[in-house]
């Protein structure tokens, strides 16, 4: 409803049992400490990031070969996708802006920070000595953070921040796990994570929403939904990712063909996946007409479902084959896996990140498997050992398959395991977490404020406002048909 008193409305929500007054800062204060002493004794500069290195008298080393010119471009755009795409994606829900963007940005900001270590760490097993940071090691921190935020958005609106905070720091350690078991011990190909960013992080946080299912979340469905306005937010974000997937999935891959040929892949896919999403959406509503959260997911699912086999020769029809598929088995899903999760499963995956990161991935770990079947010298040329570095006549395709598919089966397992394990562990009464009826609900951590209210029209009208010390921004209006508008008025 609406307070008409201008009364703060965290205090007329969130009881005592919710306060992050102490919880949250020593959360925040006590994880950093530790990182900046583990970074102190632990990580260093990696050779093209040393001072030392890079001004040697040597006359073949140059300024413009540094790692950094040919990887902070891809890093910027997956920077991009993390903070602004993950964040603005997932505002669709009326009343949970703030903390759809701003716990995106904390868990993130902490994230790639602890897996900067973890992956250091599982690397150093290998070389010894201390981690080294660059570039790379930066984009490979943010692969770890976004399938942080993919299990993110399964509990979205239905845990606090400290819950996520904790989430993080058992998932970050289980996806480096994985990740340097698939890539480093069974040599598996996966350079857009279509298993280890997408497939662990969307089962393991449907996993952990499973232990955490809540009977009584009915009392918050009403603002389990989203407004005009906040779909359009959330289209911002759908638009951020679509636009940098090509770097996404080549940001790690050899510099030159194999680089260039991931990303036109991914391109080709995810266009093909637009198609698909439009037409299913469409042909699933009996009067045809679209529903903006399949364009706003589904459209998205050619790049995941490309993930492991862009680098691959699977050529452009290829690409689009796989793309028109996850789109359709993504729109799909939304229409009638997620309702039968819920219902007969008791899996309340708020973002759907089952259909656009869980089956998507999947498939394209199956392309992925297949596409390296056929790989041969004579359609990969001298090529074949740039991707396929393993392949050899004691070593042949058939074995690379076998360890694509093994992977699969590794990663669903970690994930599903360390789901319900982590699931149990963020039950425990002491996160301040919200009730059922307090979901989905800003107003919970947040400072909202809800001043007079102003209605038009006036008929049929519920309106909400948030106020800052200097400013009345009028964010929410539905139950109506007035499309949106925003109210600015300085204090």
């Amino acid at each position: 409803g609406i307070n008409f008193t201008g009364e703060h409305l965290s205090n007329t929500m969130a009881g005592a049992s919710t306060s992050m007054r102490l919880r949250l800062p020593i959360a925040c204060i006590a994880l950093e400490v530790i990182l900046i002493i583990l970074f102190g004794v632990a990580v260093e500069y990696d050779h093209d990031v040393s001072g030392e290195a890079g001004h040697k008298t040597n006359t073949t080393h140059h300024d413009y070969e540094n790692e950094f010119y040919y990887r902070y471009p891809s890093f910027q755009d997956v920077h991009v996708m993390i903070f602004i795409g993950f964040g603005f994606l997932m505002t669709f829900l009326q009343r949970y802006g703030f903390s759809s963007v701003g716990f995106n940005f904390l868990i993130a900001a902490f994230s790639l920070q602890l897996a900067t270590l973890v992956q250091g760490f599982l690397h150093t097993i290998m070389t010894g000595g201390k981690i080294h940071v660059g570039v790379e090691s930066m984009i490979n921190a943010d692969f770890c953070t976004g399938s942080v935020l993919i299990s993110f958005g399964a509990v979205l609106g239905k845990t606090s921040p400290v819950q996520m905070l904790t989430m993080a720091v058992f998932e970050v350690i289980l996806f480096s796990v994985n990740e340097f078991i698939l890539l480093s011990l069974l040599n598996a190909k996966d350079a857009g994570g279509s298993m280890t960013i997408h497939t662990f992080g969307a089962y393991f946080g449907l996993m952990v929403t499973r232990v955490l299912y809540r009977p009584n979340l009915d009392k918050s469905n009403k603002k389990n939904s989203s407004v005009y306005h906040s779909d359009i937010f959330a289209m911002i974000g759908t638009l951020y990712l679509w636009m940098f997937w090509p770097s996404f999935n080549s940001a790690i891959t050899l510099h030159g063909d194999i680089q260039h040929r991931t990303a036109l892949n991914t391109y080709y896919s995810l266009a093909a996946c637009t198609l698909s999403t439009y037409a299913f959406s469409a042909l699933l509503n009996h009067e045809g007409k679209l529903d903006m959260v399949h364009i706003q997911n589904a459209a998205l699912a050619g790049g995941v479902a490309l993930g492991t086999a862009a680098e691959m020769m699977i050529t452009p029809f290829g690409s689009m084959i796989v793309g028109f598929l996850a789109g359709a088995i993504s729109v799909l899903g939304y229409r009638f896996i997620t309702p039968f999760l819920e219902s007969k499963l008791k899996i309340q995956d708020t973002c759907g990140v089952h259909n656009l990161h869980g089956m998507p991935g999947i498939l394209g770990a199956i392309v992925g498997a297949i596409t390296s079947l056929a790989a041969t010298k004579e359609h990969y040329g001298n090529g074949l050992t740039a991707v396929f570095p393993k392949i050899t006549s004691d070593f042949p395709a058939s074995a690379q398959a076998g360890m694509q598919a093994i992977s699969l089966v590794v990663t669903l397992g970690i994930a599903l395991i360390g789901g319900i394990i982590v699931g149990f562990i963020l039950k425990l009464p002491i996160y301040g977490a919200p009730s059922d009826s307090q979901c989905f609900e800003d107003g919970v951590y947040w400072e909202v404020y809800l001043p007079n209210a102003y209605c038009f029209p006036k008929k049929n009208c519920d309106l909400e406002f948030t106020l800052s010390k200097d400013h009345l921004y009028h964010f929410e209006n539905y139950k109506t048909d007035l499309l949106f508008f925003f109210f600015f008025y300085p204090q």
